[in-house]
């Protein structure tokens, strides 16, 4: 993120990272940049009257691209990531870090101790939305199979590892579906709005099915945690970095 971006950010930046098309690797050309992080409110603001502003949504253009960079103020970030939501915990571990800070370091460590058994909901929600998407407007858009597909596949890589993975071209080192990379490209070059025929959706429809199976076989197998143990270290992040009011 270029420096002036940062700069202009109402409230100071925990971090920033790249999230969406570009962190799961099948970007197109006219992809928007997604930016996700965490901001921290000022303690006026927070034991004002007012509403304190817990999300920073703000858009505009780099160099011809349009960048989307939305941010939770620290507290709601740390609540959403005990809630095991698996959108904060893959913008917390994005490789593509453009701005942090030490308690993004902090976060990152005690984020590791909240990842459960429970993330695997996340997965599962956001797949079946993705594929009612995909069935439901009558032109069958492969950009809404694609992220059901990661979903599902980023959801059994972490109940079987405990590793956050988002990008789907890596997540299919492992599971060598060869139908993906097909998809990915025809996303790429912006032709992903094309017919399918009855059998690719029959085709895809067993797939979905059989990897959503999977992903409860795996939450169920029970290798991860029924709970965070790291609250009570997380809330003293926040009381610390809120009352010091320093990144």
């Amino acid at each position: 993120m270029p420096a002036e971006h940062v700069h202009a950010h109402p409230y100071p930046l925990v971090f920033a990272t790249l999230s969406g098309d570009h962190l799961y690797g099948f970007a197109s050309t006219d992809s928007e940049f997604d930016l996700r992080g965490a901001h921290l409110l000022p303690l006026a603001e927070i034991v004002g009257l007012d509403e304190p502003k817990e999300t920073v949504n703000t858009i505009y253009e780099h160099d011809g691209m349009e960048i989307d960079l939305v941010t939770l103020d620290l507290k709601l970030f740390i609540g959403r990531l005990l809630k095991s939501d698996g959108a904060v915990l893959e913008q917390l571990y994005s490789p593509h870090v453009l701005h942090t800070s030490p308690v993004h370091d902090e976060l990152k460590e005690l984020g590791k101790r909240c990842i459960t058994r429970h993330h695997a909901r996340h997965y599962l929600e956001f797949s079946a939305e993705k594929w009612k998407a995909f069935i439901g407007d009558g032109v069958p858009k492969v950009e809404m199979l694609l992220y059901g597909y990661r979903a599902l596949l980023a959801g059994i890589h972490l109940m079987r590892t405990g590793e956050i993975e988002a990008n789907l071209q890596h997540l299919n080192e492992d599971f060598q579906l060869p139908y993906l990379s097909e998809l990915s490209a025809r996303k790429r070059t912006g032709t992903e709005e094309g017919a399918m025929g009855n059998a690719d959706l029959e085709f895809h429809e067993g797939e979905y099915r059989r990897l959503t199976d999977m992903l409860v076989a795996e939450r169920d197998r029970g290798k991860l945690p029924e709970r965070s143990d790291a609250r009570a270290d997380l809330n003293d992040l926040l009381v610390r970095t809120r009352l010091a009011q320093e990144l």
